[in-house]
């Protein structure tokens, strides 16, 4: 079987994970600005850090984080529902057509 090339470096994935803990912390910060969007920022943030994270660990030869999975799942799942119920209320929102 063919080796693929790793895709990563280490020092990006730091940088990545930099920006994601900037973006969590500020939708943290102003979560009363708009909360639903705010939350919905925050856990993605939290989803994409996860996954850094554990890259990290991998480049590094062992894992520190137990049940990434579920982590990733909860979070997401938050992000999907709140998404789920701004399409809805977008959609009661347009206005009929009319001929």
């Amino acid at each position: 079987m063919k080796k693929i090339p790793e895709q990563f470096e280490i020092e990006t994935l730091k940088l990545i994970k930099n920006r994601l803990d900037y973006i969590y912390s500020i939708a943290k910060s102003y979560n009363n600005d708009n909360p639903e969007l705010m939350d919905t920022i925050e856990g993605l943030a939290a989803v994409a850090n996860m996954f850094a994270k554990i890259k990290l660990e991998e480049f590094n030869g062992y894992t520190e984080t137990l049940s990434p999975q579920g982590f990733i799942v909860g979070k997401l799942g938050n992000s999907y529902s709140r998404m789920k119920e701004y399409e809805k209320q977008k959609d009661l929102d347009f206005p009929a057509w009319k001929l």
